[in-house]
């Protein structure tokens, strides 16, 4: 991933913590520890992963407390879904433009890349189905480097 492109992923965990004060989100302890981990992870996480690595840092934290909080972060345009082939759901930081999203299905390593040349691609799709496409959301997966 080139040094340009990585300065678009909201990776910045003080910067989260200022555009949840300005979304008018109340920041409190569970927050802060949830989003700690997942802006400083490389890798998707599930829900269940989160709750296990918080509740290291901060015991008193609750399942609920994690869902709850991943809903806000969401809300707040500071983490994605990832619809991952088996069903499962699991989260990784937004980024702050328009990318696309290239997952491991071993390591759960992701990255965003960016797709202009698929703007046609996506143009022929609404054209040959008789729709005007407005947006969509693109996930590949498949092995990375190290887990090939």
């Amino acid at each position: 991933m080139n040094q340009n492109f990585q300065q678009k992923i909201l990776v910045n965990y003080p910067n989260w913590m200022d555009k949840l004060r300005l979304k008018g989100f109340r920041i409190t302890r569970p927050l802060q520890i949830v989003s700690e981990i997942l802006a400083n992870c490389d890798s998707i996480l599930n829900p269940s992963e989160v709750y296990l690595q918080a509740k290291e840092k901060y015991p008193r934290i609750g399942i609920v407390t994690v869902y709850r909080t991943m809903e806000k972060l969401e809300q707040a345009g500071l983490i994605d879904r990832v619809h991952m082939p088996d069903g499962c759901q699991s989260f990784f930081k937004a980024s702050s433009g328009h990318q696309h999203l290239l997952v491991c299905q071993n390591c759960g390593k992701a990255e965003y890349f960016e797709g202009d040349n698929l703007n046609l691609f996506f143009k022929n799709i609404g054209d040959q189905f008789g729709y005007k496409i407005n947006d969509h959301w693109l996930q590949i997966f498949g092995l990375c480097k190290n887990c090939q």
